[in-house]
């Protein structure tokens, strides 16, 4: 794979490499809630209310004018 490239100029906002950590803790906050609510009769939360992307440590992604070879590799 070390000749795999990116066909698009575009790459993640900070330099944080994923977000995979912050998923995996909020869905598991997620389904210990459901969980919860179900066992205990209660109603089930929205689930807007965890995995908060704006919480996440990417803040998005973005167009690259000037990409260079680093950048441009997967």
């Amino acid at each position: 794979m070390s000749r795999s490239r990116r066909k698009t100029p575009i790459t993640g906002m900070t330099m944080a490499e994923s977000e995979k950590a912050f998923k995996i803790t909020e869905h598991r906050r997620e389904r210990r809630a459901v969980h919860a609510a179900i066992s205990g009769d209660l109603p089930v939360p929205d689930a807007k209310r965890y995995g908060n992307p704006w919480a996440g440590p990417k803040d998005g992604r973005q167009y690259l004018r000037k990409p260079n070879e680093r950048l441009m590799r997967k």
